[in-house]
């Protein structure tokens, strides 16, 4: 049987990097696409052909994300493997806390990379219900570790990872014993698009982050009852 993926936030960085090196392992993708206009997506699209399909994704639109998990189900029918990598960030977080917080952004950041995840998971459960591995990831970050904070402003960013992370931890208490596996990962500081032009001064590629996230999102763990945080280096992170 084709194993399926569903990966969001595939535009560029990760997500595209996530979706070719999937692609390139014979998996189907479907990208959730955030920015038509982007290139590299369709450029991938132009080398994988019959096992990529672009679907329109806003994960802070509930709307949008029936609508692509609906596109899927016409297609496949099922999926077996569901990324939540789209996130955002944003520079109006910098400031400290004796500086005025920008908290329509804070909002933003919430909308986007704890409440988002969520909403793609409801829609896209009754496919993966459907799916042979049952396999949900979600592409987390250092920033979202309480007891190893050291950072002194970037509320907005960071506490939208920990509320990511306690998403992940609930539905992992009701869904583990559905047989759903699990995989949390911080991927390191990549040359992304992040905030808004490529940040170049960053430790790797996306698609160095990418080689070490998929062995960990498709394999299978020895302990699968058990919800870790791990990183692009095999550590975990503490909570």
């Amino acid at each position: 049987m084709q194993q399926i993926a569903f990966v969001t936030g595939a535009d560029r960085g990760l997500g595209l990097a996530l979706s070719a090196g999937l692609l390139e392992r014979g998996w189907h993708v479907f990208a959730g696409q955030y920015m038509p206009d982007w290139p590299e997506l369709a450029a991938l699209l132009g080398q994988f052909p019959e096992s990529l399909r672009l679907v329109p994704l806003d994960v802070s639109s509930m709307g949008s994300v029936r609508a692509a998990a609906q596109a899927v189900a016409s297609s496949a029918g099922w999926v077996d493997m569901l990324v939540n990598n789209a996130g955002v960030i944003s520079t109006t977080s910098a400031g400290s806390i004796r500086e005025p917080q920008d908290y329509d952004k804070i909002h933003w950041l919430y909308d986007i990379n704890a409440v988002g995840p969520l909403r793609v998971v409801e829609a896209f459960l009754p496919l993966l219900d459907r799916g042979q591995m049952k396999r949900l990831c979600f592409v987390s970050s250092e920033a979202g570790s309480i007891d190893r904070c050291r950072r002194e402003n970037w509320y907005g960013y960071c506490m939208s990872k920990t509320a990511l992370n306690m998403a992940v931890k609930i539905m992992f208490n009701h869904l583990r014993l559905q047989g759903y596996t699990f995989r949390l990962y911080h991927p390191g500081w990549m040359r992304t698009y992040m905030e808004g032009s490529k940040n170049t001064k960053a430790d790797m590629e996306p698609e160095e982050s990418a080689a070490q996230a998929i062995p960990f999102f498709i394999e299978a763990q020895a302990d699968e009852d058990r919800l870790v945080l791990r990183d692009w280096q095999g550590h975990v992170w503490p909570w």
